[in-house]
């Protein structure tokens, strides 16, 4: 005897959540950053997540690696975490994007709980960082998660034909745009000059439409008086 309508839709809808549920399960078992984009030369505030240890044991510390174009991080105090750096040394000075130039950089930022991190707890690490200007590229930033028993190493980059999803322990990372304001968050000078002009089109456009709008009020209020006369006469 065929199952009702009502039944099999049961069935079927309970199969999708199971599907959906243990892909969300596995997206979420995933280290995430925020924003995935910033923009080319701009100042960016990221924000590291996490929400589980290494197969259940709780997480006692967070080193999140820097890419090579990025020299330092200000990473956010963290009640309860101390926070370290990781100094790389360079065999030979580095010329940064401003033409200062530096023997060394922060290639590493460790975060380390004062007490482990519950496994499905979930916590955030926040680092500011100079994004380099280099739109159209993606910065990594490998995160070793390290538990109380084992580690995770979150450090594979997708290559070309793959996505995040595809990888069993993607690195975070940020996409460069195009920068479209100056470093400080505030449009250029030539920005606010076209701003200022397009403002006074606007209101010139305005005043001669209420101009246009009063002359041709006025034509039918003479146009009405001179109709009247005429009949009167």
């Amino acid at each position: 005897m065929p199952r009702p309508l009502f039944a099999r839709s049961v069935v079927t809808a309970g199969a999708v959540s199971l599907l959906l549920a243990a892909g969300m399960s596995s997206a979420s078992a995933h280290v995430h950053v925020s924003p995935e984009s910033a923009e080319a030369g701009a100042n960016a505030l990221l924000t590291f997540e996490t929400a589980h240890g290494c197969s259940g044991s709780p997480t006692a510390s967070i080193t999140v690696t820097l890419p090579d174009q990025v020299t330092d991080a200000v990473p956010t105090a963290h009640a309860g975490w101390s926070i370290s750096k990781v100094t790389e040394e360079f065999e030979e000075p580095r010329v940064l994007e401003n033409g200062t130039s530096v023997g060394s950089r922060t290639s590493q930022v460790v975060f380390t709980a004062d007490e482990p991190l519950p496994d499905g707890v979930r916590d955030t690490f926040s680092l500011s960082v100079r994004i380099p200007d280099a739109a159209g590229d993606t910065l990594v930033f490998p995160v070793l998660q390290s538990c109380v028993e084992g580690k995770t190493d979150w450090s594979q980059v997708a290559v070309e034909g793959q996505s995040a999803d595809d990888l069993e322990l993607p690195a975070p990372v940020i996409a460069v745009t195009a920068g479209g304001t100056g470093s400080d968050g505030h449009g250029s000078g030539d920005d606010e000059i076209r701003d200022v002009a397009e403002e006074d089109e606007v209101e010139a456009a305005a005043v001669a439409g209420y101009a246009g709008l009063g002359a041709g009020v006025l034509g039918l209020i003479l146009g009405a008086a001179a109709l009247y006369r005429t009949r009167k006469a």
